[in-house]
């Protein structure tokens, strides 16, 4: 299937189901209006731009990309300039040589920032996004107005999740990547989701099938040697909203309550019936409190 064949699959699929819960018209749902490619360091990174106002941030879970958040743009892009990277590894973003640390994800951001002339501005990361935020807190504070942090957690990876990880990694590369593929819809997606609504299984599926065996081993790689990132939590001291499914099984409310514990005036809410892939999942209740929260700011 050709790149121009698949998004208008995809974007058929996403207009359904906006369509489908929100009340919307099938074909308000509009594409990014326009991509840029940035070289960064060895891989080069794409994002795309939607709306216009105030530059926000959104990044996606691992293995999905940039689509992950179009059906939440329908209720962020009229009032905010979005900023939808494809993560180093994903999409159409190139892994580069060797693991993608969190170092070089978040060396990715700050290319995309100066590219996009963006001084300083709010981040909301989902999963390995909000992993990434706590690096790009440590290395690029200053470039952070406020944060939402999503389905994530702060700790390090535990020696069995470690192994996990590097084992998965070496699968992928021997077996390819559809049983690996298969066995993430229950960890990412709610049981709601997954006994209610197959379009979205099927559209987490076509954006997670664009990454090769050399990506997902790469990116699982450089989540595995993640930092701990509980005591930069400390350190936190913009806005922050920590956002979670009632049936994440990946994180979840605890995670969120001990992010809760160390920054400092952080929010919790919790969205019904989602599971770690939340903004997708249920992307009406996500954007309102996404922007409640922004325009709280």
């Amino acid at each position: 299937m050709t790149p121009a064949s698949w998004w208008r699959k995809s974007l058929g699929l996403i207009n359904r189901t906006v369509s489908r819960r929100a009340g919307i018209c099938s074909n308000s749902l509009m594409p990014p209006t326009s991509s840029h490619r940035v070289k960064s360091d060895d891989a080069e990174i794409v994002y795309w731009i939607s709306g216009d106002g105030p530059s926000i941030i959104l990044l996606h879970p691992f293995p999905a990309n940039h689509e992950f958040w179009l059906p939440v743009t329908e209720i962020l892009s009229p009032r905010y300039r979005l900023i939808l990277p494809d993560l180093r590894g994903h999409g159409e973003s190139t892994v580069g040589e060797g693991p993608a640390t969190m170092q070089k994800h978040a060396a990715d951001l700050a290319r995309i920032l100066d590219d996009a002339d963006i001084g300083r501005a709010p981040f909301v990361g989902v999963s390995i996004g909000g992993y990434i935020l706590f690096e790009f807190w440590r290395k690029h504070r200053n470039r952070i107005a406020a944060l939402g942090l999503c389905n994530t957690k702060a700790p390090a990876d535990d020696a069995e999740t470690r192994a996990g990880r590097l084992q998965a990694a070496n699968d992928v590369l021997e077996h390819g990547t559809e049983k690996f593929l298969q066995s993430m819809i229950p960890r990412v997606m709610a049981k709601t989701t997954r006994e209610t609504r197959p379009d979205l299984i099927d559209g987490a599926l076509s954006m997670m099938r664009q990454m090769s065996p050399d990506d997902i081993a790469e990116v699982q790689r450089g989540m595995a040697d993640r930092p701990d990132a509980v005591d930069t939590l400390k350190t936190i001291n913009v806005p922050t909203l920590l956002v979670t499914g009632d049936e994440d099984v990946s994180t979840g409310l605890n995670e969120a309550q001990l992010m809760r514990r160390h920054i400092k005036g952080s929010e919790i809410r919790v969205i019904p019936k989602a599971g770690h892939y939340s903004p997708w999942e249920q992307p009406e209740e996500a954007g309102r409190i996404l922007r409640q929260f922004l325009d709280s700011l």
